[in-house]
Parts: C-alpha cells; structure tokens; sequence
C-alpha cells in the first residue's frame, strides 16, 4: 500500500501545504525535521504518511521490529493518534503506552501485537524500556508531538531519560502548534529542517469568532448557563483551571438540566473515556474540562469554546480555541468575565460583545444516548456484530445507531435516547455472539 492508496482509503482528495512540505522534509530520513502548524491543519497524517512509506518500503511489516517511537504528552493524544494510524488500514501493527493501566498488561499485549508503531507517553515508555519489555535497538526513528508540553517542567527528566535510552535513533521529528523557546540539548537534533506554518500575523484561526460576555457578579455560573441556553444544541467545550471547579461547573450546570460531561486529571481512565465518548457522539452538548481537554482531542463539529477561567498563558489559549474552527469549519470563542477580569494581552484579533438572548428554554436534551457494552475486540466483536445485536435484540433500526466504537474489551455505542428504556430491558442476560455480556447506560 502506498501513500495513493492511502488517501484513496481516507477520502483524501488534496493535501495542504504544511503537509505536503512535512512530507517532503521527512522522507528521506536524512534530515531531523521541526513542524510547526497551528491545530486542526493535519499534524499527525502529515508525519505518519511519510513514516508508514517508508516502513512499508523497508519491509518492516514482515518483521516483529518496533521501528517508530511517536511521545505524546497525554493518553488523549497517544489514543487520538493511534485512530488516526489505523484509519489508514496498513499491515503495520501499532499501539498505545500510557499511565492508569498496569504496566504488565501492557507487556502482555506488547508480546502478543508485537507492533511496529507505538503511541506512548513518556513515563510509561520508560517503563517498559526500563523491564526490557521494548527493544531499543530497533527503533530509527522518533516523534514527539506537541514537544512544547512534553518539554515542560516535570516532562524533562523523563524525557531525558528517555533520549540517553534510544541510542539507534536516525531521525528525530518534533511536532508543535505553538512557539517554544528551545530544543533542549538532550534531543541532540542535527542537519535540522524547519516546516514552519505559523501565520505571524494572525494568532487564531481566520475562522475563528472572539467574544466576551459579562457577568455582573464575580460567581460567573448563572453567566454561564444563560450563555449555554443561547447557544441550543451546539457542540460546547468549558475550560476551568482547577479540577474541583470542574467538579462544582459540572454539578450546577447539571442542576440546571443540562447533559454534561466532565474532564480533568484526576479521573480513572474508564470516567475520562465515558466522558469523551458521550460528547463525541453527540450523547453531552457539554463538555466541561481542565486544559487537559485542550490538546489531542480531534472531535468535529465543536462549535464553541467558552473560557469559564482565563487561560494562564498564551499557549494554553490557542491550545483551547484548537479545539473549534479545525480544517475548513468556523467556530466560537467566548470569554466569560467577572467585574475585575479583562481580555488578556495575548488576545488578537477583534473581541466583540456578546449578550445571550434572554429565554426562559430549558436546556436541550441530546437526541442520543451512549451504550456501554461488557465485550470488545478480544472477544472477535465487530461494529457489524453491534448493529446486529441491537437490532435484533434491543429492536432498533440501523437509522437510530450512531457512532459505535469498538475497544479491546469493551463497546461504547450511541443509539437514540427515546429507544434507551426499551434496548436495556429487551437486551438484558441476551447473549451477544454466544456470550453473555453487560450492556448498560454511559453516566
């Protein structure tokens, strides 16, 4: 399969520019490349089409060599990466590293995958370098997405650690949206080509509308829920600072009547995926989150962004509006202040003024539902076997499914909300493939 064919498979018409000069920089392997390209313009096919070619070419597929490396700073990212790797439908084997699972079980899936590819942040990576569970040698070539986060205080010795370990490396390929001040001497990159598609001029996307909204107290939450009942069923992220107020946004807004997910990093993994899942398929037309949510996640057709706390730094703010206005779709950045806040200095662009129309609307109810169910890919389930089970089991027509996403050993499905009560009645103690199995309501 070559880079053609893999388009062809994607849809993919054209190329932009920043992609087709990362491509060019990468592909003979002789240069260590720098991207720098504002979110949503591609980043990851941009790096992987070349990498994949020339795996391909090198006949890695026929061997049990893991040859790329790519170091992400979240598990969002590793796992966000990872789909967009196997969209791609190669023969290449990949998978992905991150903390909040044992380390064994990992090894265990690592023997048995025996992957080309890995998506890994850099603590975990170390892990298993650290127990030999990864094999050093075979890895050529090294990415580091979004380097500006994993180059941050607490990243660096792990990072450091990382690079002394990798010592076959012959090419190094750091990827960010934003400015950093420097490569720090341990990624020891030489014979450097720069792929820079940062527009000097224009901070945030063209795409992009800024407004601010006033609160007339410092408590900003009645604000905020008369802002969200403008907006009706648009897509919504809501950033805070701190986890506990993600906690008491979330709890209010739900108060309120509004469905929401939440998001910050001192969820189990299992909560933080629940939480992704129902606002990706349209289950939550909220998403209230840490910056946690501002990087990795590529999920279309977020309309707004509304900043509940201002962003600390200049980074984290075009991290956050990344999120909305992706490819060629527009979007909303909305800045909610209280009577001592002001527009942050870093802000570019025109700041117009915003004032939700006043309504007595209840908050709108999504239209679907999300669906967990107890079996995955180990047990040989597919999105085929889904759509049967809950067709013929739980009575539904294929037009009330959405999105199905199928994991190692579990399901996240989305089905319409008004058919909810009777698929969980109909498909309980039903067998699915001949195996019993839970199928339950994502909270």
């Amino acid at each position: 399969m070559n880079t053609t064919e893999i388009l062809n498979k994607l849809g993919i018409t054209q190329l932009n520019e920043m992609q087709e000069q990362t491509i060019s920089a990468i592909a003979n392997g002789s240069n260590d490349v720098v991207v720098l390209s504002p979110t949503g313009t591609g980043k990851t096919l941009a790096y992987l089409l070349p990498l994949v070619d020339r795996m391909l070419n090198d006949g890695i597929q026929d061997t049990s060599k893991l040859s790329l490396a790519v170091v992400v700073p979240t598990r969002e990212l590793a796992l966000q990466s990872l789909q967009v790797f196997k969209s791609m439908g190669t023969s290449l084997r990949a998978m992905a590293l991150y903390g909040g699972r044992p380390t064994m079980d990992e090894h265990i899936k690592l023997r048995a995958v025996m992957p080309h590819v890995v998506f890994a942040t850099p603590g975990r990576l170390n892990d298993h370098i650290a127990k030999d569970n990864i094999f050093v040698a075979d890895i050529q070539t090294l990415v580091i997405d979004e380097f500006d986060k994993c180059l941050e205080m607490g990243f660096q010795n792990e990072m450091n650690v990382l690079l002394e370990s990798l010592v076959e490396l012959k090419q190094r390929i750091l990827l960010s949206a934003t400015h950093s001040e420097g490569i720090p001497y341990f990624v020891r990159m030489s014979h450097t080509k720069t792929v820079d598609f940062r527009q000097e001029e224009q901070q945030t996307s063209s795409r992009l509308d800024i407004y601010k909204v006033e609160s007339q107290t410092k408590d900003k939450l009645p604000t905020l829920s008369n802002l969200l009942l403008s907006f009706g069923q648009q897509s919504t992220v809501v950033f805070l600072n701190h986890r506990d107020a993600v906690e008491r946004t979330a709890q209010y807004l739900m108060q309120q009547g509004f469905v929401v997910s939440l998001m910050h990093g001192g969820l189990e993994q299992r909560q933080r995926e629940d939480a992704l899942y129902k606002f990706a398929n349209g289950s939550a037309t909220v998403l209230v989150a840490t910056d946690l949510a501002s990087r990795g996640l590529d999920i279309p057709d977020i309309k707004n962004i509304v900043h509940y706390h201002l962003p600390e730094t200049s980074s984290n703010y075009i991290h956050r509006v990344g999120r909305t206005a992706r490819w060629n779709s527009t979007g909303r950045s909305f800045f909610l202040l209280n009577p001592e806040e002001d527009i942050p200095e870093y802000v570019e662009g025109e700041v117009k003024d915003y004032i939700p129309a006043e309504t007595n609307t209840t908050p709108p109810q999504p239209k679907m539902v999300t669906l967990y169910i107890g079996k995955g890919k180990k047990d040989k389930l597919s999105k085929g076997d889904i759509v049967g089970f809950l067709c013929k089991i739980g009575g539904l027509q294929s037009s009330e499914i959405g999105i199905i996403t199928v994991k190692e050993r579990y399901t996240y499905v989305a089905i319409s909300l008004q058919r909810l009560r009777q698929v969980l009645v109909k498909t309980k103690g039903q067998k699915i493939k001949g195996m019993k199995t839970i199928v339950e309501e994502v909270e």
